[in-house]
């Protein structure tokens, strides 16, 4: 679903953006479809790296690797 939104967006970057592309809209929400990206990305990136930096959920990990090798077949 689509919502009509009014910007203000100063004179160069107007024409930066008309520079970019014929379509304003679709141009602005692919960028910011690209901006919402890079932050779940940067995200994802943290969670692991405290992940990896946690003791407990370390060791708990290397007990669920255990039962990996119990012998069933998925």
């Amino acid at each position: 679903m689509s919502k009509k939104v009014s910007i203000t967006l100063d004179d160069e970057t107007l024409k930066f953006v008309d520079s970019c592309s014929k379509n304003r809209s679709s141009f602005i929400n692919h960028i910011l479809l690209q901006e919402q990206q890079r932050v779940l990305m940067e995200d994802l990136e943290k969670s692991y790296q405290d992940q990896a930096n946690d003791p407990d959920f370390q060791k708990e990990i290397s007990t669920w690797d255990i039962v990996v090798s119990d012998g069933l077949d998925a």
